[in-house]
């Protein structure tokens, strides 16, 4: 009878607890063997979920998201290197510029160079031409004072002939000659 009793009284104190728990589990309308099922099936599904959904997903849009932070990064870099890369061909062309603007000063000043080296070259051939026409003529003046010289004296003797009425021998003719032209200088 006492182990009836305490029999008794475990299944009492069971009975108790479990109208204690389905008291206010079922005062709520929750079974509570079904509830732990439900919740033991969710945790199941969540898990699966998470590991074969929601993991990988997770991992693809993080792999996805630095994708995206590289190619922006890269897009950073380019802008700024192509930013530098303006900077420079400016300053090449400016440079280019300045480099063309000392061509062309160059050049200038070696055209006035060489027109100044024309100019003197031409300058002295005139002096050459002009020195070598004074030559030719003076040389003609002279030609043609002598010619003139000679005939005059030939003039002068043809009139002391005719003054005189006879003709001089070739000494004599000589003789005049000289003195006419002593006389005209």
């Amino acid at each position: 009878m006492f182990t009836n009793i305490a029999h008794a009284s475990e299944v009492a104190k069971e009975t108790a607890e479990a109208t204690a728990e389905s008291g206010v589990l079922a005062s709520l309308g929750i079974n509570g063997t079904l509830f732990i099922f439900q919740l033991v099936n969710f945790a199941l599904v969540a898990l699966i979920l998470w590991f074969l959904i929601l993991k990988p997903l997770t991992k693809k849009m993080a792999e996805r998201q630095k994708m995206i932070d590289d190619s922006i990064d890269n897009a950073k870099k380019i802008e700024t290197n192509l930013g530098a890369s303006e900077k420079k061909y400016q300053e090449k062309i400016d440079q280019a510029k300045v480099d063309a603007n000392k061509i062309i000063e160059k050049a200038s000043l070696e055209s006035l160079a060489v027109a100044e080296v024309a100019k003197e070259k031409t300058r002295k051939e005139i002096e050459q031409l002009v020195e070598t026409a004074r030559k030719n003529i003076k040389t003609e003046r002279e030609e043609s004072i002598n010619e003139i010289k000679e005939q005059t004296a030939s003039l002068v003797v043809a009139a002391a002939e005719k003054i005189l009425g006879t003709k001089v021998d070739a000494s004599k003719d000589e003789k005049i000659i000289d003195e006419a032209v002593k006389s005209m200088k």
